[in-house]
C-alpha cells in the first residue's frame, strides 16, 4: 500500500510540475490578462484554458472550436494533427498525467468523505456521453452556427467547461472589476457546474473525465493502438483479479490493458503480485 501511495504522489507531483509549467505566465495572475504572445498558437496535451491568466498554450478542444467551421484551413489541420498525433503517441496518458483538470479532480476525491462511489448502475452507458459532447458541442455546432466571417463559437468552452471557468473564468473576474459588473447568467451557471463537478469528484473518482471529457473521448480512441500502451504477460498473470481492484477508472487489466477508458495511472502495474503488467513505449509510469 505504502509503495502505491508514493506512486500515486509521484504522479501528482509531474502534474502539478507540468501544470506549472504550462501556465507559467504568472504575471497574468497578477495583472488579470491573458498571454497573447507567440506560445498561444500551439497547443498542450491536456485540457488547459486558454482563458487561464498563466496559460501560455491553447488547449487543443478550445482550438478545434475556434477553427473547424473557418476558413483557416491551415490551422485546422495542424490542431487535428496535434490530437491525432498525441493520440498516437500517448492515448489516455495524457489524462493521468499531463491534464491539470485531472490533477484537480484526483486530489479532490482523496478528500475523506463518508460516501465513496465506484461502479454503479447506467454507468458504462454514462461513459458514453462525452464522445456525444465531442459530436455536439465541439465539432457539429461550431461548424454548423457559424457568424458572416464563417467562424463559429466555442459552444463547450462557452457552456459547459468547468476546468475553464476554475483556470480561466474565476481568475479574471476575481482581478478584473469591469468583469465583476458584466456578469449574468451565464456566468453563474458555468458556476454551478463546477460545484457539481467538485461534489461529484469527492464522490466518483474522475467524474469529468468519465463522462463530459470531450478531449478524454479523442484520445480514448488511440488507446489500443498509442505508442506508449500496457501489455499482460499472460503466462504469469494469475487471474488475482489485485489490477481490477486497484483501477479507479473500473477497468480490468487483465482482460483489456488498453481499455479506452485507462489513464495509464499506473496502479495496475504497482498492484500486480507477480509484475505481469508492463509498459511499452517511450513513456513510464
Amino acid at each position: 500500500m505504502g509503495k502505491r501511495n508514493a506512486n500515486e504522489w509521484k504522479r501528482h507531483g509531474i502534474q502539478a510540475l507540468w501544470a506549472l509549467l504550462t501556465n507559467s505566465y504568472l504575471i497574468g495572475f497578477a495583472q488579470g490578462k491573458i498571454y497573447k504572445g507567440k506560445l498561444k498558437n500551439l497547443c498542450v496535451p491536456g485540457l488547459n484554458c486558454y482563458s487561464c491568466p498563466g496559460a501560455l498554450g491553447a488547449c487543443p478542444i478550445g482550438a478545434m472550436q475556434a477553427v473547424i467551421g473557418s476558413w483557416n484551413f491551415k490551422f485546422a489541420f495542424y490542431v487535428a494533427g496535434f490530437l491525432v498525433f498525441t493520440g498516437a503517441l500517448m492515448g489516455r496518458f495524457v489524462c493521468g498525467w499531463l491534464c491539470p483538470f485531472g490533477l484537480f479532480q484526483d486530489l479532490l476525491h482523496k478528500l475523506p468523505f463518508p460516501w465513496k462511489v465506484g461502479a454503479f448502475k447506467g454507468d458504462k452507458l454514462l461513459r458514453k456521453l462525452k464522445y456525444l459532447v465531442f459530436a455536439v458541442f465541439v465539432v457539429l455546432l461550431p461548424l454548423v452556427l457559424v457568424d458572416v466571417l464563417g467562424q463559429g463559437a466555442p459552444y463547450f468552452c462557452k457552456l459547459i467547461c468547468p476546468a475553464g471557468t476554475l483556470e480561466g473564468g474565476i481568475p479574471l473576474v476575481l482581478m478584473n472589476k469591469s468583469m465583476q459588473s458584466a456578469l449574468g447568467v451565464l456566468y453563474a451557471w458555468k458556476n454551478v457546474l463546477l460545484l457539481i463537478t467538485v461534489i461529484l469528484s469527492l464522490l466518483i473518482y474522475r467524474p469529468f473525465c468519465k463522462y463530459i471529457c470531450p478531449l478524454g473521448a479523442v484520445y480514448s480512441v488511440f488507446n489500443p493502438i498509442s505508442v506508449f500502451r500496457y501489455r499482460v504477460d499472460k503466462g504469469k498473470c494469475t487471474g488475482c483479479g489485485a489490477c481490477a481492484r486497484a483501477c479507479k477508472m473500473q477497468v480490468d487489466p487483465a482482460k483489456d490493458a488498453n481499455h479506452p477508458e485507462c489513464i495509464r495511472c499506473g496502479a495496475c502495474k504497482k498492484a500486480c503480485p507477480v509484475k505481469a503488467i508492463q509498459g511499452h513505449g517511450n513513456l513510464s509510469s
